[in-house]
């Protein structure tokens, strides 16, 4: 566990933090992070600058309270079955937060299998609902450990639609279709070109450009100065280290 008085963020909650800020101001919606840095960040942004992001256990049940990552909520606010969940999808009143296996730079991501489909070298989770989550609510994606095998010129499958596909699906397919933001262990990535690519939009402190575009597969749209991530306040690393992750589990995910 991190003491709370050191004041030197951690490349961890740098993450968390970036990925709170994909929930700001989200309103009365239904957060689901995949991931445990995603799952801090959506507890910091209820805490913070998003007190009415509806939050689950993880499993079936929506809760009024925030607690620690392993602990049991106190407060139970209702119930939250698979068809309930999947009409919050529907209607577009959820943000998720997906993992990726494969994300290319229109924004297209695979948690299917490697390889070809027929005979793919490797079987991963499936489509499971990344087609409807991107096409019907906001979606993010959370990526722990930036690299080309991640960051691909094309995926081998696509699950969750990219902002090309969409396009080319016509308007039934875009017009909820948003990709809100690309978190990785080095950076904040966002869509915001003239060609909907992929762009860097900030770097966690003590990663370079280089570094960045050495580890992506594809040409990245870089602004000619890009900013850092913004350091979480006195506040936040408080609720982040005492309240939310007091055994330290993001830095698991994220080593320092």
């Amino acid at each position: 566990m991190r003491d709370s008085r050191t004041t030197t963020p951690t490349r961890a909650e740098y993450c968390a933090v970036a990925c709170a800020e994909a929930w700001r101001d989200a309103g009365e919606v239904l957060a689901a992070p995949m991931g445990t840095v995603p799952v801090i960040g959506a507890r910091l942004a209820k805490l913070t600058f998003s007190p009415d992001l509806l939050l689950t256990d993880g499993e079936a049940l929506l809760i009024g309270d925030v607690p620690a990552l392993g602990a049991r909520a106190g407060v139970v606010e209702g119930w939250l079955p698979y068809r309930q969940h999947l009409a919050l999808v529907a209607t577009g009143r959820r943000h998720v937060m997906m993992g990726a296996s494969q994300l290319d730079r229109y924004g297209n991501q695979n948690i299917s299998c490697i390889g070809d489909w027929s005979r793919p070298s490797r079987q991963l989770l499936g489509v499971r609902g990344a087609p409807v989550n991107t096409l019907n609510n906001p979606t993010s994606y959370w990526v722990p450990r930036h690299s080309r095998r991640v960051f691909v010129e094309r995926v081998d499958m696509v699950c969750g639609v990219g902002h090309d596909r969409a396009a080319a699906a016509g308007y039934s397919a875009a017009r909820y279709h948003r990709i809100a933001d690309v978190v990785s262990d080095l950076g904040v990535f966002d869509f915001r070109t003239p060609e909907r690519t992929m762009r860097l939009r900030s770097l966690h402190p003590g990663v370079t450009v280089e570094q960045v575009t050495g580890a992506t597969g594809f040409p990245l749209a870089v602004p000619d100065e890009v900013p850092y991530t913004r350091e979480p306040t006195a506040a936040e690393l408080r609720l982040i280290r005492e309240v939310i992750d007091p055994k330290g589990l993001r830095e698991g995910e994220v080593p320092g």
